[in-house]
């Protein structure tokens, strides 16, 4: 499983940790959004030495200015809750989604150092104008070896924002839905959450497993 989940994570970062500013990123098209963020991203993490090293004050600085700007992260982990969302409080919505993000970046930090070579090939984008919620197909050779790469968007007032991300046909969404329902079933949103401060303690600490 943890695997499984290195995958999503380490194409998020790959593909939204941009060096460029979010008004110069063309939030309008869907496909242009994901284009220019992964050119810019590729370039900054091979020459970032302290990213590659899992500095991870530098990561987390990173995921904050960088990538939040053009994702819904409250929407990802609304949509992995299901209808658990709707039990928590506002503040305990606002903790498990900064929980969850850390969570992500904790775990996962070393995959960034595994940035040098990767190039990004991208599928033909079908979609029609008047579409709220589109995917963009890609291909990320690695080593040599093509990993399948979609990232989910939907449209809001501020442009298109990504949603989900999909690796080898596992999408994050799905891939965290079980452990967080049975964390709520067995304890409760509250549960929840201790469990993920938990586990971020943890991984802080280099305790975890």
């Amino acid at each position: 499983m943890k695997k499984l989940l290195l995958l999503p994570l380490f194409a998020m970062l790959v593909a939204f940790c941009g060096s460029a500013s979010a008004q110069s990123v063309d939030a309008n098209s869907p496909e242009q959004l994901i284009k220019t963020v992964t050119t810019q991203v590729l370039d900054q993490l091979k020459s970032d030495k302290q990213i590659q090293s899992g500095n991870i004050n530098e990561i987390t600085k990173l995921v904050n200015e960088k990538i939040l700007p053009y994702t819904d992260f409250t929407r990802t982990t609304r949509l992995v809750m299901g209808r658990n969302w709707n039990t928590a409080t506002p503040e305990q919505q606002k903790q498990i989604v900064e929980q969850f993000k850390m969570l992500l970046i904790r775990t996962y930090a070393g995959a960034l150092a595994q940035v040098r070579n990767q190039t990004i090939q991208y599928k033909p984008f079908r979609a029609s104008p008047e579409d709220n919620d589109v995917v963009v197909r890609s291909v990320v050779m690695n080593n040599g070896s093509p990993v399948e790469l979609d990232y989910r968007l939907y449209k809001t007032p501020q442009g298109w924002r990504v949603y989900d991300i999909n690796v080898l046909g596992a999408w994050l969404i799905q891939a965290y839905q079980q452990q967080f329902n049975e964390q709520i079933q067995q304890h409760g949103v509250s549960g929840l959450l201790q469990f993920l401060t938990q586990r971020n303690q943890q991984l802080a600490s280099g305790k975890a497993s």
